[in-house]
């Protein structure tokens, strides 16, 4: 098993442990960062999307089971994994044709709107299926605007202090 497969398997138990015991509990107004998609936001391009499809039904699975939230995050995470390699090609470009990007050495900007763009979609699905009912649309777009915001800053720190910039 390379180095980079085994950091990666590392880092889907991390992120579930760090939203389960950590962000779950940093709510401000009932709003809570969602992390554990960086899992899904950083995955190597160079693998098969396919399997990336796959692996983020069971992370956003394993946060259903511990949240008890009836397969909403598998939902969310099924889906951008799918949209994955449309917004890739979006906010990167040729880079993503050719397999070139390394998150590290992406433009801020670039990273910015592709991490923006996939945060939106998780937190907008997830809560329509939390509110199961076009009537609390309102609802859920507040909670989608305001966790976007506090997943979005939360998950670009992190990525700015554990990434390193590679040749």
């Amino acid at each position: 098993m390379n180095r980079e497969l085994l950091t990666h398997i590392t880092l889907f138990f991390i992120l579930i442990l760090a939203q389960v015991l950590l962000f779950n509990n940093m709510s401000i107004l009932s709003i809570t960062p969602y992390v554990y998609i960086l899992f899904i936001l950083l995955h190597p391009v160079k693998y098969n999307p396919i399997s990336l499809v796959f692996i983020s039904f069971l992370l956003g699975l394993s946060i259903d089971v511990f949240s008890n939230s009836g397969g909403m995050h598998a939902s969310a995470c099924l889906v951008i994994a799918y949209l994955r390699p449309a917004v890739l090609k979006f906010s990167f470009g040729t880079s993503y044709e050719f397999h070139h990007i390394k998150f590290a050495n992406t433009d801020v900007a670039q990273r910015t709107s592709y991490f923006a763009i996939l945060i939106t979609m998780h937190h907008l699905i997830l809560f329509l299926l939390e509110a199961g009912n076009l009537s609390f649309i309102t609802y859920s777009l507040k909670q989608t605007l305001f966790t976007t915001l506090y997943t979005l800053a939360f998950s670009l720190v992190l990525h700015f202090l554990f990434s390193r910039k590679k040749k």
